[in-house]
């Protein structure tokens, strides 16, 4: 069988990551990392504005669950354990930011320059996911 050529996505709109309490994450996301907050509902999600993309923080609990009658068919889903996202910034951001996760009282897990000189840091929210502020440059 031969397969017609595939149309490549340009971007990532969204990317998910999985939390219990979202209070602990709009603490962190949206008032330590001042965060743009889209919209809040419930204990199911809460959604930030990064740029032209979208971070979406589920509670896996509910998202598990069939939608109800009558609401949009998204299928459920949902991950159990620390995920990872990784937030673009310029060198100097990272080292601002930094001192404010610092004085926050977050531990930094990691900082390193990869060896095409690209800086991360990596921390770790609330619910463990593993938080990783990178120069663009890491994937250039």
């Amino acid at each position: 069988m031969t397969l017609p050529p595939a149309p490549v996505p340009g971007a990532i709109l969204e990317a998910a990551l999985y939390v219990r309490d979202l209070d602990a994450a709009e603490g962190f996301y949206g008032a330590l990392l001042g965060l743009e907050k889209i919209t809040r509902h419930g204990d199911r999600h809460v959604f930030y504005r990064l740029g032209p993309g979208v971070l979406l923080i589920f509670n896996p609990e509910e998202t598990v669950k069939p939608p109800h009658p009558g609401a949009l068919p998204v299928p459920p889903h949902g991950a159990q354990g620390p995920g990872h996202v990784c937030f673009a910034m310029a060198r100097e951001d990272i080292a601002a930011l930094r001192a404010r996760l610092v004085a926050a009282g977050v531990t930094i897990e990691a900082e390193f320059d990869w060896p095409n000189g690209a800086r991360s840091l990596y921390v770790r929210d609330p619910a463990r996911n593993s938080v990783e502020f990178a120069e663009p440059r890491l994937w250039a």
